[in-house]
Formats: structure tokens, sequence, C-alpha cells
């Protein structure tokens, strides 16, 4: 009897075993795909698939509001910051948290050689060919905590700028005039 107490005893503690290390699993899916889903939801908002009367992004949240009044946020992945790049030749304007909704760049549609290497010299973009959205920004996903060397080069015009992707660091980089 005893011997049937402790295998039913080691099986229930093999089930248990199973079940929270299933559990987190999911959870931690459930957490990638909410992710994923967060970044569709921004890119949907850029490139005006989806509509509101406002949504704008700041280091940790999206916050898109429908009439007004209410607000829904959504808290952006703990690994990743959402940065966006209005490369421009004449006209800008003064921004720091990028509206999706709001924020019209100058050069739409057009397309950049992007390169980004962060503070210890690692590439993270090499020359690669990046079109501007239709509101003339140029989205970018970085890893979070980090110093950022950005190069945006169009038709022989290069603009350089510096950029940090540490919480209440802008999303919104409307400074690199192409020269």
């Amino acid at each position: 009897m005893k011997k049937l107490t402790l295998i039913a005893t080691g099986l229930v503690a093999v089930a248990i075993g199973t079940y929270l290390i299933a559990g987190n699993a999911q959870r931690e899916e459930a957490d990638n795909q909410g992710a994923s889903n967060i970044k569709q939801l921004v890119h949907d908002f850029s490139t005006r698939k989806a509509t509101a009367e406002s949504a704008s992004i700041t280091s940790s949240q999206l916050s898109v509001s429908e009439d007004g009044k209410t607000t829904k946020t959504y808290a952006l992945p703990d690994n990743e910051f959402f940065l966006s790049i209005a490369p421009y030749m004449e006209q800008t304007h003064p921004c720091a948290t990028h509206s999706l909704t709001g924020c019209q760049g100058e050069m739409k549609d057009e397309e950049f050689s992007v390169t980004i290497h962060d503070s210890a010299g690692n590439s993270v973009m090499n020359k690669t060919l990046v079109k501007s959205q239709s509101n003339g920004f140029i989205d970018l996903w970085l890893p979070r905590d980090k110093t950022y060397s950005v190069t945006v080069e169009h038709e022989g015009k290069t603009a350089k700028s510096q950029i940090s992707t540490f919480e209440n660091d802008d999303t919104c980089i409307t400074t690199m005039q192409l020269g």
C-alpha cells in the first residue's frame, strides 16, 4: 500500500510539474504573440490600415483614443524599442513622442539606405534598403537600453545621428536632415 501511495504521489508531482512547465510555455507563447500583435497594431496605424482619433507611442506604451474620452494603452515589448525616423531635405517638425495618426514627414514613399551600429560597434543594420511609408517615416524596432549611431542615405545625401533606446527616450526622430 505504501508503494502505491508513493507511486501515486510521484505521478501527481510529475503531472503538476508538467502542468507548470506547459503553463509557463503557454504564457511565454502568449507574451510573444502579444508583442507580435502590438507590433502589428503599431504597423497598421503607421500605414493607415487602422484608424483612430489619435494613436501615439512612447518608449513604453501605445496609447489609442477612439473618441477623445477613452484611451486604451498597450504595453510595448520589454526587449524592443519603437523608433520612427523622418529623414528630410527642407521641411520637418519638432517632435519627441511619435503620433502614429498625426506625424507627417517630408519624404513619402522614398527608398533609403539605413546603417545602424550600437555603441560597441556591432551592426544592427548595414546599408539596408528601407522604404519610408506614406507618412514619410521609417519605423524600426531596436533592442532597448542601448545607444546607436544611425546613418541614413538617399540619392547621394547623408544624415547621421546618435540615438538611444532607454526609458523615456524619444520615439520620433525628425532631426535627420539629408545633406
